[in-house]
């Protein structure tokens, strides 16, 4: 009987997929760079790079990305760290989840961009308004995300610790909280999604430096080398979150299945 031959499309390794990928996506870019249609909004790869290159002997893209970093990691992690608390609160308290959650699901639809004026009003154009913008919109998406990974907690697990004798504050400890580590990690990863994708419109309260400012900035004078590289620079960003949070997946749910 003959066996099966494995198509050699399988054999080739992910580092070789991915540098075709990245050598394809300069060639649409190029090809793009040089149409007549398309050349105002595309620039070529060595216009990005010329841009990057002169920002980064003046020092410009280390600014403006150190910026933006500090405002992403900071409204991440406030968003973060009280939708923890806040998404089990709803998940075990009937009374807390019935006043708490219809206003979260209302608010969540809500484009950051309409909190800008309320949240200048509020607290001003300094640092603190981007970093609620950004906390707001990555406290929506983390609480929503946690709180329906913990309602989905299989629970055969808690009628076995109950029958166990395991009491409310086993079960909570022992159970939900490591059944619920999958479900932080997504959480963390659509919130670091969620941050960044907020980045721009946080720097529109009055930012004097960023890599959302300096978008825009380069946008209205048709500096498309700059609006690109920035956005590829925030993009490497976001790979980089990515796999921050894999290396975490890999070490705190090494214990689950997978396929």
């Amino acid at each position: 009987m003959k066996q099966k031959r494995i198509p050699k499309v399988k054999k080739v390794s992910g580092r070789i997929w991915l540098l075709v990928s990245f050598l394809l996506a300069l060639a649409v870019l190029q090809l793009l760079s040089a149409l007549p249609s398309t050349s105002i909004v595309f620039s070529s790869p060595a216009q990005v790079v010329q841009s990057f290159a002169s920002k980064a002997e003046s020092g410009v893209i280390w600014l403006n990305t150190g910026m933006s970093l500090f405002r992403v990691l900071c409204g991440f992690l406030l968003g973060f760290l009280i939708s923890i608390p806040v998404a089990f609160l709803m998940s075990w308290y009937k009374v807390f989840r019935n006043l708490v959650e219809p206003w979260i699901q209302f608010i969540r639809n809500i484009p950051p961009l309409a909190y800008i004026p309320l949240v200048i009003a509020g607290v001003g154009v300094g640092e603190s308004a981007k970093v609620v913008v950004i906390f707001i919109a990555t406290f929506l998406v983390n609480v929503i995300t946690v709180y329906q990974g913990i309602r989905d907690v299989d629970v055969t697990l808690i009628k076995a610790a109950r029958v166990l004798g395991a009491n409310d504050k086993d079960i909570f400890l022992k159970v939900i909280i490591p059944a619920s580590v999958p479900f932080l990690l997504v959480g963390m990863r659509l919130g670091l999604s969620t941050a960044l994708t907020t980045l721009i419109a946080a720097e529109m309260t009055g930012a004097s430096s960023g890599l959302g400012m300096m978008i825009t900035a380069a946008g209205e004078y048709y500096d498309m080398p700059t609006v690109l590289m920035g956005i590829l620079v925030i993009g490497v960003i976001g790979l980089m979150f990515e796999q921050i949070v894999k290396f975490l997946e890999r070490k705190l749910t090494s214990w689950q299945e997978t396929q």
